[in-house]
């Protein structure tokens, strides 16, 4: 593959425009949208998780939107596969495709490799889970923070998947689950830009109310409750489902299960941010700034990443 072929990653946290700019990229270069959003792999979960609208979708063509089942296993491993396979069938006619993503693990993957863990105990994997059932996710929580302070601080601690599996690791390999990450890239046969895009935290923080506001308007009540039966799927243990499945349950009031959605979002937003920061090669820009001008930047960034050797 030519190395003039281009990924650009809209990366930035959640409700804050990514979605928009990758449609006017897409179009402005006459290619696809590669989705790196691991919420928006599963055609149950519509207006939780936020998947482009109709209208967006027919401007573009889009990839790895709801496209697996809630009952499906699909792995970050996994969608590292499918996507560098969907890439070389696009960088056959063209040479851009943008990549929009909510999710850093996977926008990684696809960038710059997935790192090499130790194989697990499957039994030490069903003592976590227990522990998961008996004891409640803070044990786990806990339990990652005095091991691994580093990820602590930048995984989605709401995710049980995701703690047990830093848990796992660490305690197989008697070493903290991040020192296996960000080392030695993968050689990919293209090249790559991330695009961040930021704003105010406050701005941020109102964005992301408004959103919650506008999904219970939609119809995320109803929607959780067609998923309530399958609570406990990987796919479901997400902001959005979980606090609304404790108000099903009688554990809360209607209206704390939504303020915990806009705690628990902007929670999420914040270690999105936790982790892009640690990524110098991203180009940063203004969330509100006009696309045009958006576009000049990233059209100069791509040029010097091309001629680059």
């Amino acid at each position: 593959m030519s190395s003039n072929k281009v990924l650009i990653a809209i990366v930035g946290p959640t409700a804050i425009g990514k979605t928009s700019l990758g449609v006017f990229l897409a179009q402005h270069f006459d290619t696809a949208v590669i989705s790196a959003d691991s919420r928006q792999f599963f055609k149950e979960m519509h207006i939780g998780t936020a998947v482009p609208t109709q209208e967006e979708l027919k401007q573009v063509p889009h990839h790895f939107i709801q496209h697996k089942s809630i009952l499906d296993t699909y792995s970050v491993g996994d969608f590292e596969k499918d996507a560098l396979t969907k890439l070389e069938t696009l960088f056959l006619t063209k040479n851009t495709v943008i990549m929009v993503g909510g999710s850093g693990l996977y926008v990684d993957a696809v960038i710059k490799g997935l790192d090499d863990f130790p194989e697990v105990n499957p039994a030490l994997r069903k003592k976590l889970v227990r522990q998961l059932q008996e004891k409640g996710l803070e044990s786990l929580q806990e339990e990652l923070k005095k091991i691994d302070q580093e990820y602590h601080a930048k995984v989605d601690l709401d995710n049980p998947h995701r703690v047990i599996r830093a848990l796992e690791v660490s305690l197989t390999a008697s070493r903290p689950y991040s020192s296996f990450l960000d080392r030695e890239k993968k050689n990919r046969p293209f090249k790559h830009l991330y695009v961040g895009l930021f704003a105010p935290r406050e701005v941020i923080y109102e964005r992301i109310n408004q959103r919650v506001d506008q999904m219970i308007e939609a119809g995320l009540m109803d929607e959780a409750k067609k998923l309530h039966e399958h609570k406990n799927r990987n796919a479901l243990q997400t902001v959005g489902y979980k606090e609304l499945f404790e108000f099903f349950e009688g554990r809360c009031s209607l209206e704390f299960a939504i303020s915990e959605i806009k705690k628990n979002t902007r929670r999420f937003a914040k270690r999105q941010l936790t982790w892009l920061r640690k990524n110098p090669e991203v180009l940063w820009l203004e969330h509100d700034l006009a696309k045009e001008d958006m576009l000049k930047m990233i059209l100069e960034r791509t040029k010097s990443i091309r001629n680059a050797d």
